[in-house]
């Protein structure tokens, strides 16, 4: 399984200056949840802005910076390095694409599952989930959040 996780706000803003512009604790929550014990892969902006692995699953970050390393985690150069990799590895893991704009975009259209926060408010930042296709998915609500700052979680699973 190939699987997209994000959090976006009704404008599909995912970052701002290389970061998250909230703090929701249940939503990172799900997020460790969803992609524990099984494989994260990640652009190198978004490893660089999370400044460290995330404990109990498998990074991979996509760089095209033959040099780039980073301490706990594994490298590709490109998005069908890194799942062939994760694929051949780790072939009970399920795969999760976490990130950012340039991997989703690419990855999108390969993705079984999309796992999203849909963030109620309207954020200022610099980087978008792109626009996909909803017709090739069936969607469930899975649940609604009346926080400080309101979410609902959707699932989209390809038809």
């Amino acid at each position: 399984m190939i699987g997209i996780i994000v959090a976006y706000d009704k404008n599909r803003l995912i970052g701002k200056d290389g970061a998250m512009p909230w703090y929701i604790p249940g939503e990172l929550k799900r997020f460790r949840q969803l992609t524990e014990n099984n494989v994260l892969i990640m652009g190198r902006k978004t490893y660089v802005s999370l400044g460290r692995p995330l404990p109990d699953r498998v990074n991979i970050i996509i760089s095209r910076n033959e040099n780039f390393t980073a301490d706990g985690c594994y490298t590709a150069s490109s998005i069908t390095g890194a799942i062939a990799m994760a694929r051949l590895f780790w072939p009970d893991k399920d795969i999760f694409i976490g990130g950012g704009a340039q991997i989703y975009s690419r990855t999108i259209e390969m993705a079984d599952v999309l796992y999203i926060t849909e963030i109620d408010g309207e954020f200022e930042g610099d980087t978008y989930f792109p626009d996909f296709d909803e017709s090739k998915f069936d969607k469930t609500v899975e649940a609604r959040y009346e926080t400080t700052v309101p979410y609902t979680y959707v699932t989209y699973k390809r038809k």
